[in-house]
């Protein structure tokens, strides 16, 4: 593992692969390739790779104004947050999709699927809306999923108004790439998990728990749910009482 470690360390762009020909053939190790690849998850070394895209723009699409600049956020579904991240399985590639109360920070709804296409997003802003209300604002960025004609009229007929982050800006959905952060480095990447089943029940179990049982500097050390509630969601999704 060491060896695997310093090889990586020189050429990083190797995967598996490549390292096991290089032990085999340069420096004549006995080893087989899936022990290669079992020591570099096992030591979390990967190959640097170009990782799916999630913001895919589409030139044809009309893009909204970014409405967040200077504005006060101060209050529950005032402004939501959309966005899509990937997690990497063994057998492939899965996305979440959330939606996230800026204010709060409190995750209003969420979806783990195998494609992009803009009707999963919609699937998680009507279950959303459906338990929480509409907020005044939905910010995202500038990925197809959220200025196709499908997203923004779905947002028009609620009354919601859109918003676009600014190109190369993901600063503009700050919150949000804040969450996906959080979700990886605290759970995805702990667990690895290897079905899209297993990914299912950890994040379900993650998002229980980031609402309502983390702590937030930033909310004065009150859980999501508090300051979005004003009370602790449980992770069987039971409200109680402060």
């Amino acid at each position: 593992m060491n060896r695997i470690s310093e090889i990586h360390a020189q050429h990083p762009f190797y995967g598996r692969r490549k390292i096991h020909w290089y032990l085999r053939r340069k420096e004549g190790e006995e080893i087989n390739c899936k022990r290669v690849g079992r020591l570099m998850k096992e030591a979390g070394i990967r190959a640097l790779v170009p990782m799916p895209r999630t913001t895919i723009p589409n030139s044809a699409d009309t893009k909204f104004p970014y409405l967040l600049k200077g504005l006060k956020i101060d209050r529950a579904n005032q402004v939501w947050s959309v966005d899509i991240t990937y997690i990497k399985l063994p057998h492939g590639t899965v996305y979440l999709f959330a939606l996230l109360d800026w204010h709060s920070r409190f995750v209003v709804g969420y979806k783990l699927c195998n494609t992009m296409e803009a009707s999963h997003g919609l699937e998680v802003l009507a279950q959303a809306v459906k338990k929480y209300g509409r907020p005044e604002i939905c910010n995202a960025d500038q990925g197809s999923q959220f200025t196709g004609e499908l997203w923004i009229a779905e947002l028009q007929k609620l009354c919601i108004r859109p918003s676009h982050d600014g190109v190369g800006r993901c600063i503009d959905n700050v919150r949000i790439e804040r969450f996906w952060r959080s979700i990886k480095y605290e759970d995805i990447f702990i667990h690895a998990y290897e079905t899209l089943v297993a990914t299912k029940k950890g994040i379900e179990k993650y998002v229980a728990f980031y609402n309502a049982e983390r702590p937030h500097q930033a909310l004065g050390y009150q859980r999501p749910a508090e300051v979005y509630l004003g009370k602790i969601v449980d992770q069987t999704n039971e409200v109680m009482a402060c």
